[in-house]
């Protein structure tokens, strides 16, 4: 009998340990959620207009030959010469990268065999070039078409911005403006009173590539320089806050 009335007394102590665990944790429950449920939330747009101050150039050359080892020679000795070019108009080694090298053979149907037959080979080196100055990006353009001749391959040219950082600040800081502004006015269309906020989070940056295309070229290109112009791009930055009620 004694021992039947401490198995019930542990039981009991442990039932109500429980619960107050329980009542703890659902606690804690009700807290996070209504942190996610009560407050006024928005979302922010901050955009910014920028002048592009870089531009990408992706250039190269193709040759043809009979042999992969004359198709290779002949693209050796014109892209040399197209990388003097971008040399010597101002283009750094660094700002010069391979994108796509390539050797493949040419082939046309044989009706009489009926199956293709290899006549020759062709070859395409192909570099994204950074160019810094865009003021002289025609020329450029244009010395590397006349460099390369009837093997120059121009694909396109795009534009970006070499340090976005100062941009993100100022779209960073228009969000949060756009933010707090619609904050207000639900608080005071709906008579309550803004608090502090509980919570910020930075969406998405967005800046877009202006690409443009240019030519693939068989022939030297005029004498008139070629013209080029960035335009400007947008920047956009989106925040989302939560702000109290008080």
């Amino acid at each position: 009998m004694k021992k039947a009335r401490w198995l019930i007394l542990f039981l009991a102590v442990a039932l109500a340990l429980g619960a107050v665990g329980c009542a703890q944790g659902g606690a804690e429950g009700v807290i996070y959620v209504a942190q996610q449920q009560t407050g006024i939330w928005v979302t922010g747009w901050g955009e910014v207009m920028a002048v592009p101050d870089l531009a990408l150039f992706s250039l190269g050359i193709e040759a043809r030959a009979g042999t992969v080892s004359e198709a290779q020679a002949q693209a050796s000795e014109v892209m040399d010469k197209v990388m003097e070019a971008l040399k010597d108009n101002g283009v750094a080694e660094k700002d010069i990268q391979t994108q796509r090298f390539s050797i493949y053979p040419i082939t046309r149907w044989d009706k009489d065999a009926e199956k293709e037959e290899i006549i020759g080979y062709r070859v395409t080196n192909m570099v994204l070039s950074k160019i810094r100055e865009l003021d002289n990006a025609g020329a450029i353009i244009d010395a590397v078409a006349h460099a390369g001749g009837d093997y120059t391959r121009i694909q396109d040219i795009s534009f970006t911005i070499d340090d976005p950082t100062p941009y993100y600040e100022e779209a960073r800081t228009n969000a949060l403006e756009d933010a707090r502004n619609k904050a207000e006015q639900m608080a005071n269309l709906t008579g309550v009173k803004l608090g502090r906020p509980t919570y910020i989070s930075e969406g998405a940056i967005y800046i877009p590539t202006i690409t443009r295309g240019l030519y693939e070229t068989d022939a030297p290109v005029p004498a008139p320089v070629t013209p080029i112009s960035p335009g400007e791009m947008k920047i956009t930055l989106n925040v989302q806050v939560a702000y109290a009620i008080v």
